[in-house]
């Protein structure tokens, strides 16, 4: 009998140990790709159309950020208006050290026109103006938005290191650096990406393909 107790308690000892390693190896993959990866949820127009409202997309945390990545960020502390827990997708158009300017319907990077071909050109010709306090479109510079636009950031002629100067794609509704400066690589969530079945082959490369 007490051969038989014995017996079932290493049963029983051996059968928890199994489920802890299991559990532990099971929390450590859970860990790792939560480490790397996150899901995130459109919401707004200001990607549209190669982002629409409601649409899922993948978050790469440990991406590297180049120009034309789309990513997310915590707005709060960025957008004056922002809120806690406000996350915005945008698309990364000024690195560290870029100047970016737009004047008469081009956008310049380094004084170089961008490849802008993954919007309208009427969302490049007119959207990526801004109005001023007396509701006139007007070109503009990292210079010019600096000294008369932005809370923080001001005195501003190029992106400062560890920032980035970003632009929605539906630029005649999006709140974006235009608007209130850069956005700190503290900040970033990620890159985002989408699956292979969302939305159309032209959205997904618009996505997916043109950082560099």
């Amino acid at each position: 009998m007490e051969n038989s107790t014995k017996k079932t308690k290493n049963n029983f000892l051996r059968e928890c140990l199994s489920w802890l390693i299991y559990l532990v190896v099971l929390g450590g993959i859970y860990l790792t790709i939560a480490h790397f990866f996150t899901m995130a949820t459109v919401d707004g127009h200001s990607m549209d159309p190669n982002l629409y409202n409601g649409e899922k997309m993948l978050v790469l945390k440990q991406a590297d950020i180049k120009r034309n990545s789309v990513i997310i960020f915590d707005a709060h502390g960025e957008d004056p208006n922002a809120t806690a827990k406000d996350y915005y997708v945008k698309r990364v158009i000024g690195l560290p050290g870029d100047t970016v300017s737009y004047k008469d319907g081009k956008l310049y990077v380094n004084n170089k026109v961008a490849d802008q071909s993954f919007i309208s050109k009427k969302e490049l010709n007119v959207g990526t103006r801004y109005f001023d306090t007396n509701n006139q479109i007007k070109n503009w510079s990292i210079s010019s938005l600096s000294r008369t636009k932005w809370v923080y950031n001001q005195n501003s002629k190029v992106v400062p290191k560890g920032e980035y100067f970003v632009l929605g794609d539906n630029r005649s509704v999006s709140n974006d650096s235009r608007y209130w400066g850069f956005v700190k690589k503290s900040k970033v969530l990620g890159v985002a990406k989408l699956f292979p079945w969302s939305g159309t082959a032209k959205h997904r490369h618009n996505v997916n393909d043109l950082a560099k």
